[in-house]
C-alpha cells in the first residue's frame, strides 16, 4: 500500500469511526443525562432510539445518494453535518433539542459509513482485503472503546465532552479527505437530469416515511404505557397507529420496485431470512448488556462513570481479540461451531447476571462482559459467514444491506426491551428480570445454531444451484 493509499485510509477511517463511537459512548452517559434533565429512564432512552432509527434510515438512503452525486461530496457533507451537530448538541436548552441534534449527528456520521467502504473498494486496488479489514478495525475498535472513552470524558469534563470530542476527528478527516479522496462524479449529469419525484421514488421516500412514523409511534405507545404505570387509552391508540403503519410499510415494500428494505428477498430466500432473524436476536442480547450494564453499575451499584468505563473495556477488548481468532476457526470449520459456542457464552453471561445480588463484588460483572465480548467477536465473523453461505452470488449486495438493517433492528429492540423492563427507574429487580429474558433468548440461539447442521446443507445446496 503506497503513501497516498495510507492517507486515504486514515481520512476515511477517522470519518467512519464517528458513528460507532457516538453510538457507544452514550451508554455510560444515560444516568448522568437523567440527573441533568430530571427525566426518567424511559424518556432518556430516546437518546439511543433516535440515533439508531436515524442510522437505519440514513445509511441506505445516503448510499444511493452517493451513486448519483459522488461519494466524495457525500463524505465531506457528512463531516460538515457531524461537526455542526457535535458543536450544537452541548448547547441544547432542553432534552428535546438534544434529541434533534443527536438525530442530525446520526445522519452526518451515517453519510460517511455508507460511502466509506465504497471509497476504499474503488480507490485502493492493491491489497484491497487488507484495506477493508483495517477499515473494519476502525469501526469495531471505536465501538469497543466507546464506553471507556465516554466514562473518562464524563468523569473529568461532564456529558458535553462526548460531543466535543468529535470535533478534532471531524476536522482531521475533512482536511485529509479533501486532499486524498479523488473526485468521483460520473453520475452527476444523471443526478442533474433526474426529477425530484424520480429521486423520491429511488430512495423509496414513502417506505421511509411509513417505517419511521410507524416505528416511532409503536415505541412511544409501548414505552409510555410502561412508564406511566397504567394502560392509557391514548397510548394504546398511538401504539395501534404505529402497528397499522408498519403493516402498511410491509405491504408497500413488497410492491414497490425500489424498496427501502427489500422484503421480497426474505420471501424468496428463506435461508437468508433465518440468518437475519438470528442476527437480530444476537444484537438484542449484546446491546441489552451494552446499554443496560452501565446503567446498572452507576444507578444500582453507584459506580462512577470512570470506573464503569474501565469495566466496560473488558467487553470491547474481548471482542477485538476474539474476532481474528474466530476468522481462522470459521475458515477451517464453517460458522456453525463458532455460533454454537457464541450462544453458549451468551447463555452463561445471561445466567451470571441473574445470579448477581446487591452484595456481589462489582468486578464480578467482568465475567458476563467477557462472555458477551467473546461471543460478539465470534458473531461478527460467524454471522457474516453464514450470510454469505446462504446467499447466491447475485444477491450478496442486497443481502448485506438487509443484514445491516437487522443489526439496527436488534439494537432498537434491545433498547425497547430495557425500557419496558425498567420503566421509570433502573432497579436491581428489573436488571435481574432482564437477565432472565436474555437467558431465554440465548438458549433459543443455541438451539438455532445446533439445528444449523441440517439447514446448512440445504443452504449450501441452494447456493450451488
Amino acid at each position: 500500500m503506497n503513501a497516498r493509499s495510507r492517507w486515504l485510509m486514515i481520512s476515511v477511517g477517522l470519518g467512519v469511526l464517528l458513528n460507532p463511537l457516538n453510538s457507544s459512548m452514550v451508554s455510560v452517559a444515560i444516568p448522568r443525562l437523567q440527573n441533568v434533565f430530571q427525566l426518567n429512564f424511559t424518556v432518556v432512552s430516546w437518546i439511543i432510539f433516535s440515533f439508531y432509527i436515524a442510522s437505519a434510515i440514513a445509511q441506505p438512503v445516503m448510499g444511493k445518494a452517493s451513486d448519483l452525486f459522488g461519494r466524495k461530496k457525500i463524505f465531506l457533507t457528512g463531516l460538515v453535518v457531524a461537526f455542526v451537530a457535535s458543536l450544537l448538541a452541548p448547547l441544547s436548552p432542553n432534552f428535546g433539542w438534544l434529541i434533534v441534534f443527536r438525530i442530525v449527528q446520526s445522519i452526518g456520521t451515517s453519510m460517511m459509513v455508507s460511502v466509506g467502504m465504497a471509497i476504499v473498494r474503488i480507490h485502493i486496488t492493491e491489497k484491497q482485503a487488507t484495506a477493508l479489514s483495517v477499515l473494519s478495525i476502525f469501526l469495531s475498535g471505536a465501538a469497543a472503546i466507546g464506553p471507556f472513552i465516554g466514562g473518562v470524558l464524563i468523569h473529568w469534563w461532564d456529558w458535553p465532552a462526548i460531543f466535543f470530542v468529535n470535533i478534532p476527528f471531524v476536522v482531521a478527516s475533512f482536511l485529509f479527505a479533501w486532499r486524498t479522496i479523488p473526485k468521483d462524479e460520473p453520475s452527476a449529469s444523471v443526478a442533474r437530469n433526474m426529477s425530484f419525484r424520480k429521486w423520491l421514488d429511488l430512495i423509496d421516500a414513502s417506505g421511509v416515511l411509513l417505517f419511521t412514523v410507524g416505528l416511532v409511534a409503536l415505541l412511544v405507545g409501548l414505552l409510555s404505557a410502561k412508564s406511566s404505570g397504567h394502560v392509557s387509552f391514548w397510548y394504546v391508540i398511538v401504539g395501534l397507529i404505529g402497528l397499522v403503519l408498519l403493516v402498511a410499510f410491509i405491504r408497500h415494500e413488497l410492491k414497490t420496485p425500489s424498496p427501502f428494505i427489500p422484503l421480497r428477498t426474505f420471501a424468496k430466500y428463506p435461508a437468508i431470512t433465518w440468518v437475519n432473524v438470528e442476527f437480530i436476536l444476537v444484537n438484542v442480547l449484546f446491546y441489552s448488556i451494552f446499554f443496560g450494564l452501565p446503567s446498572y453499575l452507576q444507578t444500582v451499584r453507584h459506580v462512577s462513570e470512570f470506573h464503569t468505563g474501565i469495566l466496560m473495556l473488558s467487553l470491547g477488548l474481548c471482542s477485538l481479540v476474539a474476532s481474528p481468532i474466530a476468522g481462522r476457526w470459521i475458515d477451517k470449520s464453517g460458522p456453525r461451531p463458532a455460533l454454537l459456542l457464541s450462544g453458549m457464552l451468551m447463555t452463561f453471561g445471561s445466567v451470571w447476571i441473574v445470579t448477581l445480588d446487591q452484595n456481589s463484588p462489582v468486578i464480578s460483572v467482568c465475567l458476563a462482559l467477557a462472555a458477551f465480548g467473546i461471543s460478539n467477536g465470534l458473531n461478527s465473523v460467524g454471522m457474516q459467514a453464514a450470510l454469505f453461505k446462504s446467499s447466491p452470488k447475485e444477491m450478496i449486495g442486497v443481502a448485506s444491506g438487509v443484514f445491516m438493517t437487522s443489526r439496527y433492528l436488534g439494537t432498537i429492540l434491545s433498547s425497547l426491551l430495557i425500557g419496558i423492563v425498567m420503566g421509570d427507574k433502573f432497579s436491581f429487580g428489573g436488571f435481574r428480570l432482564l437477565g432472565m429474558i436474555l437467558t431465554v433468548i440465548a438458549l433459543s440461539l443455541v438451539f438455532m445454531s445446533w439445528r444449523r447442521r441440517e439447514s446448512g446443507n440445504l443452504e449450501e445446496l441452494e447456493f450451488h444451484k
